[in-house]
């Protein structure tokens, strides 16, 4: 079962289920505080590369929260802080370019941050957070689109939930303007960037 109830394709009983689900005590459970679990979390991104081909990477270093209101979407919330040295494409030579003065200055710069301004419920187990992403200094606003995995316990009795998720950003609009033309027409690397959230998240004591 979703967070907060499944899709149905009768709409008097989909407001039915949503005004059940407002009350459900099994969902009103999930309401509270969690700590993303880094060690079981993923958050990757992809580029296009020389017009031919999918680049991808992911930061090795992030903490972020989340706080569930099981009667309320509107009022749940996310937290995300990535350092931007733990990047990793796989290239060692790729990741230093990365960290330079090129793109992400990671001296002057370190770290990434998101903190979220809206949630919605879309319906089933899918769900939107729009929030403020600050990169180089910059802050734009984008909206990540969520899928509800589950909750459960694991066998050393912390209570986890789950979440996948997708947005699509320009890195121009970060200031992340750097490139290169290829002979054959178009650029090295792709203005839109794919990132992608793989969530565990472990409830807060107390």
């Amino acid at each position: 079962m979703g967070i907060f109830g499944r899709k149905t394709t009768d709409s008097a009983a989909t407001t039915a289920t949503a005004t059940a689900a407002a009350v459900s005590p099994d969902l009103a459970a999930l309401t509270g505080d969690y700590t993303i679990d880094p060690s079981h979390s993923t958050i990757g991104f992809v580029a296009r590369h020389a017009m031919v081909t999918n680049v991808k990477g992911s930061f090795k270093d992030f903490e972020g929260t989340l706080h569930l209101d099981g009667s309320d979407p509107s009022a749940s919330a996310a937290s995300l802080d990535i350092t931007m040295d733990s990047i990793d494409t796989g290239s060692a030579d790729r990741d230093g370019h990365l960290k330079s003065a090129d793109f992400f200055k990671t001296d002057e710069f370190p770290a990434m941050t998101f903190r979220s301004t809206k949630a919605e419920a879309l319906g089933g187990d899918d769900y939107r957070i729009t929030g403020d992403l600050e990169i180089l200094g910059t802050t734009k606003q984008i909206s990540i689109d969520l899928e509800f995995n589950g909750a459960a316990k694991d066998p050393f009795g912390n209570e986890r939930v789950g979440f996948e998720g997708k947005a699509e950003i320009l890195r121009s609009e970060w200031g992340l303007t750097w490139n290169a033309a290829l002979e054959t027409g178009g650029v090295l690397v792709s203005d839109k960037i794919k990132l992608n959230f793989d969530i565990s998240a472990i409830r807060n004591a107390g």
